[in-house]
């Protein structure tokens, strides 16, 4: 059985008195597409920036190819890891070019210029995420959904093979959703990228992830098939509640149907 990407042993966090993260243990593999959900407060969050050491002070261990993450330096970790954070309506003054190309940063230094590798890379994200068309654009006149797909486009540019993804279809609209989901599955299958991906929809993390993980409390209660988390005795562990279940009409997926207030 191949080496994990990703080991992550025992890994617990604490801020203060507050306990984050308790003994999470996950392995994650090249190629797959995991998604991580759970209740508000849960952890999904904080577990993405441990693995990017935007936290440290961690108990535990987190391994990066075998690697523990706390021996490399921040850039070779973003040689292999591009990390999208939440939108939060931050001012960007550049162009949808020049941000997409500072995520070549891995790979310069103050002293080198842009080259033909790094210019290929940024045409290729552009053109993926079919953002080329507003390739001149100011980052502040885009949309919340065009300016989430310039932040996939940027990590794409990166040229890691590892994305994390913190929430990546908030606030967007089905159209904006839709699209993102669909860019989501060619990076996965056509570029062989591995998607780590915290969301709180829980269909749609059915529908697009290999294997679902759930947290709670700062542990996990739940790994596993994605399918296999539709079943209420592991989502009202999670959530509390009980949840309807009826077939995807295309995938013959059980999805949860919507509660209408009474």
């Amino acid at each position: 059985m191949k080496r994990p990407l990703f080991e992550i042993n025992d890994l617990s966090l604490s801020i203060g008195k507050n306990k984050i993260l308790s003994s999470v243990s996950l392995d994650i593999y090249e190629g797959e597409y995991l998604s991580i959900i759970g209740p508000n407060g849960a952890g999904k969050t904080t577990l993405l920036k441990c693995l990017m050491r935007i936290i440290t002070g961690i108990q535990g261990a987190v391994l990066l190819k075998g690697v523990p993450i706390e021996k490399l330096s921040q850039k070779v970790i973003a040689r292999h890891i591009s990390y999208v954070p939440q939108s939060d309506g931050r001012f960007f003054p550049f162009t949808v070019e020049e941000f997409v190309m500072m995520a070549r940063y891995p790979y310069l230094s103050p002293f080198t210029s842009i080259g033909a590798k790094d210019k290929t890379a940024v045409h290729d994200a552009l053109t993926l995420t079919n953002t080329t068309r507003f390739a001149e654009r100011q980052m502040n006149t885009l949309s919340g959904g065009e300016k989430q797909t310039v932040f996939i486009a940027a990590a794409l540019a990166q040229g890691s093979k590892i994305l994390l993804l913190d929430e990546p279809t908030t606030f967007l609209d089905p159209k904006h959703e839709s699209d993102i989901y669909k860019i989501l599955k060619r990076i996965n299958h056509e570029s062989c990228r591995t998607i780590v991906s915290v969301t709180h929809d829980i269909n749609s993390a059915v529908l697009q992830s290999n294997r679902i993980a759930i947290l709670k409390n700062g542990k996990i209660t739940f790994c596993g098939n994605a399918q296999d988390v539709m079943n209420n005795t592991i989502l009202k562990q999670a959530y509390e509640k009980s949840f309807m279940f009826i077939k995807h009409p295309k995938t013959g997926k059980l999805i949860i149907v919507p509660e209408a207030a009474e």
